[in-house]
């Protein structure tokens, strides 16, 4: 809506958009302080001079692998991967790993920079990476950001690749899948291999994904929203085999959040019945919705039903207030979509999922029960809420 966001993972290119030129890490899992307290505020980082950027005006073609790569002509984009994993025990564990780029500077002409300089650059790229471990009841957590420049970090279409460092995603030829993800930082990594099981969902109108009534806020938008996953998972100095399911969210955008809007909350749910739910509840300041939350209910067989923001009833039940940056956020929700006769309820594995890394948000593994037309249903997915306490 980006996670991930003003659309999924939108989302957060907010240490990006503050032109910091550092790697930043952390990590955190058993309360102890994290090392970066700082934030920036998600309407800084998404405003800025938009002049010389591509912007996202109509619905347009889509080609794979090509548009798993970049798009150097939008000012941001973003590759957003989430996912619940067990092991044969039954042990959970959530993923979530997203890479981010940001242009500094629209492309000259013929979309070269035409520099000789190796270090030259008009891209950053930025990655977070956290692993929600439910018995254990911890929440470690990574952030990277460095210069495309030296092949520090980057993306291509083919192969399809995205990197920050040793933390990448890979697909392999000719379209890109599967997938496999790697990231590791001090004693947690995960290394999945994830597998599309339905064809990719364009969001929106064919893939426009409009965040309000100007020309252009809108983002380019497309979901894998049933990936299978298998891989290992370490967690100190256990690695664990592990298989479960995955989302892939991708999105390039040029536009900011509109002035009345603050944040959004972003739900991705995988039933137990084979469909699949994204919501994303843009924000006003009174904490309203806005017009232009929206999301895709998907069948069994791929087929999509798009939703607007009268489609859904979302009703928060339970608030949690973070000890660290004393923030109070949504913790519980009963969401309902009347045409599909789903009453869901939806709960956090673990009530602290924050990530304080350069910007704060919550963003969690999250488990699902309700009834679909009366017959009981479970489920499992993610959320993300973003501009809370700002």
């Amino acid at each position: 809506m980006s996670r991930r966001r003003a659309a999924a993972t939108f989302v957060i290119v907010f240490a990006l958009g503050a032109g910091a030129l550092a790697v930043a890490r952390l990590g955190r899992g058993d309360g102890a302080a994290p090392g970066i307290q700082a934030t920036i505020a998600v309407r800084e980082a998404l405003g800025g001079a938009d002049a010389g950027f591509a912007r996202a005006l109509a619905p347009r073609p889509f080609a794979f692998p090509e548009d798993h790569g970049p798009h150097p002509d939008f000012r941001t984009e973003w590759w957003y991967y989430t996912g619940n994993l067990q092991t044969s025990a039954g042990r959970h564990f959530g993923f979530q790993l997203t890479f981010f780029r940001n242009a500094l500077a629209p492309l000259p002409a013929g979309g070269r920079d035409g520099s000789a300089s190796a270090w030259a650059t008009r891209q950053l790229f930025l990655a977070h990476f956290a692993l929600t471990d439910t018995a254990a009841g911890r929440f470690p957590t990574a952030s990277r950001l460095t210069r495309q420049a030296l092949g520090l970090a980057g993306a291509q279409a083919r192969p399809f690749r995205v990197w920050v460092e040793d933390w990448s995603v890979e697909g392999e030829p000719p379209d890109g899948l599967p997938m496999r993800l790697r990231a590791a930082e001090g004693d947690v990594a995960i290394d999945l291999l994830l597998s599309a099981e339905k064809r990719p969902v364009l969001q929106g109108d064919r893939g426009l994904s409009r965040k309000g009534p100007e020309p252009g806020n809108a983002s380019y938008y497309y979901s894998f929203t049933r990936m299978a996953a298998r891989g290992t998972v370490r967690q100190g100095g256990e690695s664990l085999p592990v298989s479960g399911q995955a989302w892939m969210d991708r999105e390039w955008s040029t536009s900011a959040l509109g002035p009345d809007l603050v944040g959004w909350d972003w739900f991705a749910f995988q039933l137990d019945d084979g469909r699949d739910l994204m919501f994303y509840v843009l924000r006003r300041h009174d904490g309203g919705a806005a017009p232009f939350s929206a999301g895709t209910l998907v069948a069994t067989d791929g087929q999509t039903q798009r939703l607007g923001v009268r489609d859904v009833g979302i009703e928060v039940l339970l608030h949690w207030t973070s000890p660290r940056s004393r923030v109070r956020y949504p913790a519980r929700w009963r969401i309902t979509v009347p045409s599909a006769g789903l009453r869901l309820e939806v709960a956090p594995r673990l009530a602290d999922q924050e990530l304080i890394v350069g910007t704060r948000y919550w963003e969690g593994a999250v488990a699902v029960e309700g009834s679909a037309g009366g017959r009981p249903i479970s489920g499992k997915g993610y959320v993300e809420l973003v501009g809370y306490g700002e």
